[in-house]
């Protein structure tokens, strides 16, 4: 008689609410954010403190920002984003046109292969043995150099070429090195990508291969061909040890904040942290803008 109420009860009362549990899938990320913090976080909270910290007290003071308005170091920003321009729209156009050659361009597949091998290495090969190996090859007594001048008769350095390495020019052929190999990693998917659907629906609507490409292909890549220009510029600008060892007396703001900070003739430690500020506001905000147009980008990639 008793069995049939409990078994009622049993059934209207709420299911028993079970305990938190610590999700160990977290376990995985914890890495990552510490890595973050370790080397991005920190580094840029010291960078902001010690920017506003004076260089003989250590008390707290805005002169080094005020400093940024020398002439020498307004110089030292233009030449900067001067050179990382140059080498992200001269290395994105090359990029993009050897991405559209190895994927579209119906060469052999092992030019492909190569040549996505060859990126991979060169848009990693940077620092001082990147400017060592330009140094040997197009320097004053450099290989080629040497053979131009020896098979061909012709002086790369005379003073009707212009031409040297270790100037304004040089440090942008030797940024192109590593530039447009990065270039053809990130566009050759987003061009793989382009659907067949998209160019035989233009052909039945009665569409030439440039009006394709005007309309169709060249708007869906643009977000992606910009936003990779973007990465190209943040890139060559925060580049500093090829610069550094290649053309040391260009004034660059790697090289300034070197010459702040370990130099022995200009040594302000807070003004360098304030260069590197400055730095760090550029590259985020390039950083933004490329996520941006990616996401953009791959709206219409995985429509």
């Amino acid at each position: 008689m008793n069995a049939a109420p409990a078994d009622e009860t049993a059934r209207g009362a709420l299911p028993a609410r079970p305990g938190r549990r610590f999700a160990t899938e977290w376990l995985g990320v914890v890495p990552f954010f510490a890595f973050s913090a370790a080397f991005l976080l920190i580094p840029v909270a010291l960078l902001l403190a010690g920017s506003f910290a004076d260089a003989q007290t250590g008390a707290l003071t805005i002169e080094n920002y005020v400093e940024l308005s020398q002439p020498q170091i307004i110089q030292a920003y233009l030449t900067s984003i001067e050179i990382s321009l140059v080498t992200a729209v001269v290395g994105g156009i090359f990029g993009f046109m050897l991405a559209y050659a190895v994927i579209l361009g119906g060469l052999p597949r092992f030019l492909r292969t190569l040549v996505m091998t060859f990126s991979g290495v060169a848009s990693n090969f940077a620092g001082v043995p990147l400017a060592l190996a330009f140094v040997f090859t197009l320097g004053f007594q450099g290989m080629f150099t040497k053979f131009l001048q020896n098979t061909l008769g012709f002086d790369l350095y005379a003073k009707s070429t212009g031409f040297s390495l270790y100037t304004k020019l040089g440090i942008e052929i030797v940024y192109l090195y590593f530039q447009f190999p990065l270039m053809v990693l990130i566009m050759a998917p987003a061009i793989d990508g382009l659907k067949r659907e998209w160019r035989e629906a233009s052909e039945n609507m009665g569409a030439t291969p440039r009006e394709y490409w005007q309309r169709v292909a060249l708007p869906i890549l643009a977000p992606t061909l910009l936003g990779t220009i973007i990465l190209l510029f943040g890139n060559a600008f925060g580049a500093q040890a090829t610069a550094y060892n290649l053309a040391p007396l260009v004034p660059l703001v790697t090289t300034v904040i070197t010459a702040q900070i370990s130099g022995d003739v200009f040594h302000n430690p807070g003004l360098g942290y304030a260069l590197a500020m400055g730095m760090v506001i550029i590259m985020a905000v390039a950083i933004f803008v490329y996520n941006r147009l990616q996401k953009i980008s791959e709206r219409w990639l995985r429509s």
